[in-house]
Formats: C-alpha cells, structure tokens, sequence
C-alpha cells in the first residue's frame, strides 16, 4: 500500500517538480537520490526564469530600474534564508556557492587567523569529505592537529569520545547535523553545551538537515552553520554559510575582487563590512532568488509535516529492508533521531552493480563512498548503495526498490 503521512497531499507535492513526470528505461521515475540532489522545485524554478526574463542586472550599485530590481530580489532572498534558519541578524547570511564554500571559507577566513601552531580541531567519523578536508588543510597549513570522535556500531555520535576530545581544549569542533551515509541526526545543542563549556567554537554542515528539519541557528546555538540550496528543492550553484555576527566582524575576506571592497589605492585596500565583504565578484543572483523561492514553497507544506513525512519514509523503508536476510543496512534504527539517507549492501553484488540494475526500472539511487571514505573505513566497506528521500518521495516508490533489489540478486544468480 502506497501509504504517505497524512498531513501532505502527495500528489500535489508532486505536481510542484516536473521531473517526476518524465519515464526513465520505460518506467515512471522512482527518485531516490535526494541525497545528492533533491528535484528542483516549480516554484524555484519559475522564480529563476522570472528573473531572467524581467529583472535580470547586476547587484548593489545600479541607479536604474532593472538592477534596483535585482538588488531588492537578491536581498530579498537574503532575508528568506536567514529567516528560514532562525538567523538573528540577515546580516550574518553570506551567499556562496554550496555547503563545501562555506566550510572552505570558515576555514580560511577564521581558521588561518585563529589556528595555530598545536591548535586542535575536532572532526567526527560520520563526516563528509567537505567537512574534513578543509580542516585537514588548515592543520597543515598552520601545524595544528586533528582528533576524531568515533561513532557506534548503530551509527550515533559516541558522546564519551567527544568529553574526551574536549579535554585537550581543540579551538573547533566541525560536524554533521545529518548524516549523509547513516541518516544519524546528531544533538547539536548538546555537542555545543559541551563544546562551549571546553572553550571551542561549534560549525555545522547542514546540507541534509535544512531541506528535512526546522533549523533555529539561535536556539541550537552554534557558531558556523552550512547550508546547500540543491538538497533543498532549489538550483545548483547556491548555497549559504551563517556566522555569528562577531565572528564573521572580526574575520578577515575569504577572496578578493569588486564588491567586497570599501576602498582600493596602490598603497593596499580597506574591506566592506559583512556579508559583503564575503561576496566578491557578481553574485549568483538567479541562483540565491531561486533557492528562496524553494525555501518559501518549503515553508509553506509545513515543517512538521515535512519532517512527520520523512520520518514515515525512514521507518518504512527501515522495516521493509531489514526483512530482507541477505541484505546489510548501516546507520540506526529507527526513531525520531534516524532520518534521511539509507546506506545498504547486499553481499555478492558491487553497490554500482545495483545502482545500475534498479536504473533499469526508473529508480534512481545512489552508489559508492558517498565523500565519506573514513565513514566507509570504520563501516569496513569500500562502498555502500544509497536510498535517499524528499518531501515527494512515497512508500509505493519504496516498494518498488524492493522489488528491484529482488531482482538484482536474480541476475547474479543469488
């Protein structure tokens, strides 16, 4: 039975993203991917078109229409996101790229005036390569080192491991707010009770938190939080990192260029205050309107109703796949905290192979070490295949990877 939450209206949920009307080897599109990208939403993607067709200048300092036009839109969808994230002061809402921006440039624009030589950063296992890497760059750079805390063998955060780490007093601790691999929710506010308790600053990836979860920066009180506009029903290309005000005041620019300027002379150059002393360059003007646009429509279905729909979907598929003897699922069971992805491996099959068996019925999923190689080190995988859901995803298309994991297994002869 194609069971949904009762509180969303499925089929006009999906009625807002026209991909899910297309056929994919003969077969309606079951997408399971969200993870990695989640489908754009209508509403986001009107408004991009709108701005193209109508409204489409430059930013900030055009005296006419058209770019007084834009400026109120691109600062508009400012306001939309900081809003959306419960962020104190819009002010403290920059625009990059994605998620991986953002990190890289905490790391760089607090990180290279604030790490030094002996310093310590804390990372956990469960972490995105986009969550490590710039921390293990920055540790070079600046001879400071990193300690990892550990997960359990259901996939949550050993808190224990964490007390531990703080006693060396690290300056940082970066993690995942949702895992991208296990679909672990870790208790930020209490990582942040503990962090601040030690002396070190908190920053979140929250890639696969926002489109799942009503974030309230503020309440969870962290200092550094990340956030991707195309896992949230918005375009490629956009993204947001939140600071605290202070932090981002005395933090030196990540680029330089036209923008974040407030004078240049051959003698050297002074620099803009934030956030656009952190937005050199031409803006993705489109990008930023369109991912507004995806967060207004978000908010309109209800976070409770997103979040009671997802957590319908994670118990479901739980249930379904772990009756399955021959199959292996990482993360934890199921419960308020275990939300998001599901990673999964059947022995005798590489998880590409099935990737690409279950593309043969148009489903849509995800294979290999999802940028989270230390996750697969502690799992003891090389690759894991992953089922991933969004606000349009339904039991019925739950149903169907089942039945193609049955067949997967058939044409190895298993």
């Amino acid at each position: 039975m194609d069971a949904v939450a009762p509180s969303l209206a499925i089929e006009r949920i999906r009625a807002a993203f026209p991909t899910l009307a297309r056929e994919v080897s003969g077969h309606p599109l079951a997408y399971l991917d969200s993870g990695a990208s989640a489908q754009q939403a209508l509403a986001s993607i009107e408004a991009v078109d709108r701005y193209n067709r109508r409204h489409h200048a430059n930013v900030h300092r055009g005296s006419h229409t058209l770019s007084q036009e834009a400026t109120a839109a691109y600062e508009g969808a400012r306001a939309t996101v900081a809003d959306h994230i419960g962020a104190p002061d819009r002010r403290e809402l920059i625009f990059v790229r994605n998620a991986t921006e953002a990190i890289n440039l905490i790391a760089r624009a607090w990180g290279d005036a604030n790490i030094g030589s002996g310093d310590r950063i804390v990372l956990t296992e469960m972490e995105h390569h986009s969550n490590i890497v710039p921390w293990q760059q920055l540790a070079e750079r600046r001879d400071a080192s990193i300690d990892w805390v550990g997960i359990d063998d259901e996939g949550a955060l050993i808190l224990e491991q964490l007390e531990a780490a703080l006693e060396n007093r690290p300056k940082l601790v970066a993690l995942t707010h949702v895992s991208n691999v296990l679909g672990t929710q870790n208790p930020i506010a209490q990582v942040v009770e503990m962090a601040h308790r030690a002396g070190a600053l908190v920053c979140v990836d929250g890639a696969q938190a926002v489109p799942k979860l009503a974030v309230d920066v503020a309440e969870l009180g962290v200092d550094f939080y990340a956030l991707t506009g195309h896992k949230a029903y918005g375009p490629t290309g956009i993204g947001a990192l939140w600071g605290r005000f202070d932090l981002l005041s005395a933090m030196g620019p990540f680029m330089g260029g036209g923008s974040m300027i407030r004078k240049v002379a051959k003698q050297g150059s002074s620099y803009a205050d934030v956030p656009a002393r952190f937005e050199p360059g031409t803006p993705a003007i489109a990008a930023a309107i369109g991912l507004a646009a995806a967060l207004r429509w978000l908010h309109g279905v209800g976070a409770e109703a997103v979040l009671n729909h997802e957590r319908e979907l994670t118990a479901y598929a739980l249930e379904a796949l772990g009756e399955l003897p021959w199959l292996r699922v990482f993360g934890p069971p199921p419960g308020p905290e275990r939300i998001g992805p599901i990673s999964f491996q059947i022995d005798g099959i590489h998880p590409h192979d099935i990737a690409e068996i279950l593309n043969r019925d148009g489903i849509a999923v995800r294979a290999g070490h999802h940028c989270a190689q230390p996750l697969m080190d502690r799992l003891g995988v090389a690759a894991t295949t992953r089922a991933s859901f969004g606000i349009y995803s339904t039991c019925g298309e739950i149903d169907r990877l089942l039945t193609g994991l049955t067949t997967a297994r058939k044409v190895f002869g298993l």
